[in-house]
This record gives C-alpha cells, sequence and structure tokens, in this order.
C-alpha cells in the first residue's frame, strides 16, 4: 500500500499565512503607559552652567513642541489616580470620552521654581490655545518649598503650588519631605519622610483637595528603594514610582509600588519623545493581550 502522499504548501502560501497571522501577533504589545520624568524647565536650550541640575532640566520650547503634538493628536494625560484607578486595580472603567485615546503621563520631580515660572504659563498658553486642560503630576518634597524667609529660593512655595492646582494643571503627589534616600534611613527618619510628606503637602492644599487626592502616591527619591522602604511606603501611599527608565506595562505589573518611569534629560528631543509616546497605543482587544507578560 502506498503511503498518502503530504501536500507541501507554496512558499507564497506560507509567507502569505505568517503575515496574516503569526507577525502581527509578534507585533502587538503588552498594555503600556508612557511616563516621562522630567525635572526643571529653562528658558534657554543649553545651560550657562553645565551642572547635573542644569543637564536633567528641559527646554521649555522644546517642551511646548512636545505637550502641543500630544494636544493636537489627542493624548489623554493621565493623572496618579487615572493610572491606579483605570489602569492598576481597574476599579473604575475608563470614561466613554477616553475610550480609544492614546495615554501618557507627565511628571515633574524635585518641585523646582521653573515648574512655575516657566512650565504653568506654557500649560495656560496652550489651553487657551487648543481649549484643553493639560495634567501634569508634580513629585514634591515639602521640606524644600520656599517660604517667606526663603531668598533666591530654587524651589516654588505653598502659594504656587496652591495656583497650579486651583486652575486644574497640577496633580500633586509627594517625594518624599526632604528628597533623602530612603534606603539609608532609620525606622523612625523613614516613617518621618513619608507621613511628614503627606500631612504637609495635604495642610498646604486642603481647602483645594476636598477628596484627599494630593500626596495619595509617591515617587521614591533617586529610585531607590528596599524591602523595608516598600513596606512602609504601602502604609501611608497607594503606590509609588520609580525612576528607572523602564516601561510600564500595565497588564503585567503585579506590585503596584514599583511603578517604571522613563528618565528625560535635554538631550532627548521632542521627536525622540514623541516617538516614545507613539509606539505605545491603546490596546483595542483586551482578551487577545491578557497572557502576554
Amino acid at each position: 500500500m502506498n503511503s498518502p502522499k503530504i501536500k507541501i504548501l507554496p512558499i507564497s502560501i506560507i509567507l502569505m499565512f505568517l503575515m496574516l497571522f503569526v507577525i502581527p501577533n509578534i507585533g502587538e504589545s503588552i498594555p503600556r503607559v508612557p511616563i516621562l520624568g522630567f525635572h526643571g524647565i529653562s528658558k534657554t536650550k543649553i545651560p550657562v552652567l553645565q551642572s547635573s541640575e542644569g543637564y536633567m532640566d528641559y527646554p521649555q520650547k522644546q517642551l511646548e513642541q512636545l505637550i502641543e503634538y500630544l494636544i493636537i493628536n489627542n493624548y489623554w494625560f493621565l493623572t496618579t489616580q487615572d493610572i491606579y484607578d483605570f489602569f492598576l486595580t481597574k476599579s473604575r472603567e475608563i470614561p466613554a470620552e477616553h475610550r480609544g485615546q492614546k495615554y501618557i503621563m507627565l511628571s515633574f520631580d524635585d518641585g523646582y521654581k521653573t515648574v512655575y515660572t516657566n512650565l504653568l504659563p506654557l500649560l495656560s498658553k496652550l489651553e487657551k490655545k487648543y481649549r484643553q486642560k493639560v495634567k501634569v503630576v508634580l513629585f514634591i518634597n515639602p521640606g524644600t518649598l520656599a517660604n517667606k524667609n526663603s531668598i533666591a529660593s530654587t524651589h516654588l512655595g505653598c502659594p504656587e503650588l496652591r495656583e497650579g492646582l486651583q486652575k486644574g494643571f497640577y496633580d500633586i503627589q509627594s517625594h518624599g519631605q526632604n528628597h533623602r534616600n530612603l534606603t539609608e534611613l532609620t525606622r523612625p527618619q523613614l516613617v518621618n519622610e513619608l507621613l511628614r510628606a503627606r500631612i504637609d503637602l495635604r495642610k498646604c492644599t486642603q481647602d483645594l483637595d476636598p477628596e484627599l487626592k494630593v500626596a495619595s502616591h509617591l515617587a521614591y527619591p533617586y529610585g531607590a528603594y528596599n524591602k523595608q522602604v516598600e513596606s512602609y511606603v504601602t502604609k501611608y501611599y497607594l503606590s509609588a514610582y520609580l525612576y528607572n527608565d523602564e516601561i510600564l506595562e500595565y497588564g503585567c505589573l503585579k506590585n503596584h509600588y514599583k511603578i517604571p518611569r522613563l528618565m528625560v534629560n535635554r538631550q532627548k528631543s521632542p521627536k525622540q519623545l514623541i516617538k516614545i509616546a507613539e509606539s505605545f497605543q491603546p490596546i483595542k482587544n483586551k482578551t487577545k493581550n491578557q497572557n502576554k507578560c
């Protein structure tokens, strides 16, 4: 008896099969959110002093190019509570007006005065031009806020924080009380850094924050944490952010206290940041990507 002949498919049909089914699945990304981590905002493109702080400052004109592109292309500017509710815990459904939108988070660390002098006017300008309010996340150290006795402080003060919050541009969150490396502290010092920051930020904004969303989330100073730090952070905050130049793959993130952020300095052009933003599109078919971790 002759054995049955095995039909070999033509190469053209095999290639077509790969293009239609296999290759698209390879290209499908795990659900992601780009979280950009900025610091100060400078007026000039090149700082006068090439210090580490100057290196981390981002030029205002370039930031305007980036934000304007994101507005025109209908991005949803996420807050820390948005990330927590809609992407991490999924405790709330994404509102109808945001479904299918691309999304991004813009965060600014340390509370430099230029966030008030250079960023807030930019956000107001773009709101008037496009009739859209851009939300940005500020991770603040209340221990370094300028006060009446501050002389030529490089940091903003409580009244300036309140102005941006009242106008609806700021999502104000904690960065520890004094920007100390939390992994190097004793337990009492650690508790003081975490709890004092929350108390002081809420005291500054109490009448503007009836739902107590201020200081509900934390960014680790220097991105530094360990098991002890994490165990205490969970007592006072809903989530915590790193600064590790990695991407938030929220479909795979099991620990809400290790949310990654992408580092931004003046070496990254608006085009590069736009490319990063464009590479993370909303996932339409959730079930298809649930097990891709």
